[in-house]
């Protein structure tokens, strides 16, 4: 796996702890670990965007950030699991898992020719 998209995946697993961060922090530590949280995710996610399409990292950032955030809220949170939920993710993901696969680095489009 490429790194740039390893670094689009460790943004998205950031992204879930901050958005957890933001409705369960109620302190200075955990606004501090929210905001961090934040901030490395973000620019991550810019510094993959310098080397890929942006528009295919956003993408592939929220698509799996939301399924980590519903995971996660199902698992630890006690959201109740629903069936659909879960296929909508499902489909999001398949259209995620698709952007990846036909997406070229814009260092190796060059190279093609």
């Amino acid at each position: 796996m490429n790194m740039v998209w390893l670094q689009v995946i460790i943004a998205a697993v950031i992204e879930v702890f901050w958005v957890i961060g933001l409705k369960h922090a109620d302190d200075f530590w955990t606004w501090t670990g929210t905001i961090i949280a934040i901030i490395l995710s973000f620019y991550l996610m810019i510094m993959a965007g310098k080397k890929l399409p942006v528009g295919t990292v956003y993408a592939v950032f929220v698509g799996l950030g939301t399924a980590g955030t519903t995971f996660a809220d199902i698992a630890f949170f006690g959201e109740p699991f629903q069936f659909i939920k879960i296929l909508l993710i499902a489909i999001l993901l398949a259209g995620v898992i698709g952007l990846k696969l036909v997406t070229k680095d814009k260092e190796t489009e060059g190279a093609e020719s």
